[in-house]
């Protein structure tokens, strides 16, 4: 798939980025050449290669799940402006 200068420029709109005519230009080149290692990549065969989460056989150290703060919602509640049985009540905001 060949990458033109209108479909960066379109690309860079929707993200709303202000590209001037040059970085475009440069952006032709760069997006074009990952575009065509992602052709490259798509005809590898990976038939048989589980996929990974993580490139390294590591684990996450996680901490103890516990309660660690007091139940305040009373408090916080006592200043909402509309509370009802221990729920925050706001507008409509689609209908």
């Amino acid at each position: 798939m060949a990458l033109e200068h209108a479909d960066v420029q379109r690309a860079a709109h929707l993200a709303r980025l202000g590209l001037t005519d040059d970085e475009a230009a440069r952006y032709v080149d760069d997006l074009g050449r990952i575009l065509e290692m992602v052709d490259m990549l798509q005809g590898l065969d990976t038939e048989g290669v589980a996929p990974l989460a993580h490139p390294l056989d590591v684990t996450q150290r996680l901490r103890a799940d516990e309660v660690t703060e007091s139940d305040q919602r009373s408090c916080f509640q006592r200043c909402a402006p509309a509370v009802e049985n221990g729920l925050y009540l706001v507008p409509r905001v689609v209908e």
